[in-house]
């Protein structure tokens, strides 16, 4: 996703990625991105739970307006709480 976003972002659009495996997101070096410490292919949140993906939906807009040294990360504070005894 960082190397789309790099492209999108030489024609003047700002993004902004929602991770779930910073690794990636590092390497890649996304202009500017919110983690997130939730399972593969849910990066929104949790199934039929709109207020949460809603709620990081608004927290990734935030960031995009917030982020201006290129290649930051933000780690959301928001747990999975199917998984909290797990470790992800």
């Amino acid at each position: 996703m960082g190397l789309i976003q790099r492209e999108i972002e030489k024609q003047g659009i700002p993004t902004i990625a929602i991770s779930i495996v910073r690794r990636f997101t590092e390497e890649v070096k996304a202009p500017r991105s919110v983690f997130l410490r939730w399972p593969l292919g849910h990066p929104l949140g949790e199934p039929g739970r709109t207020d949460q993906q809603m709620t990081v939906l608004k927290s990734a807009f935030k960031a995009l307006e917030e982020i201006s040294t290129p290649g930051t990360i933000i780690d959301l504070p928001y747990r999975w709480k199917r998984y909290e005894d797990m470790e992800l």
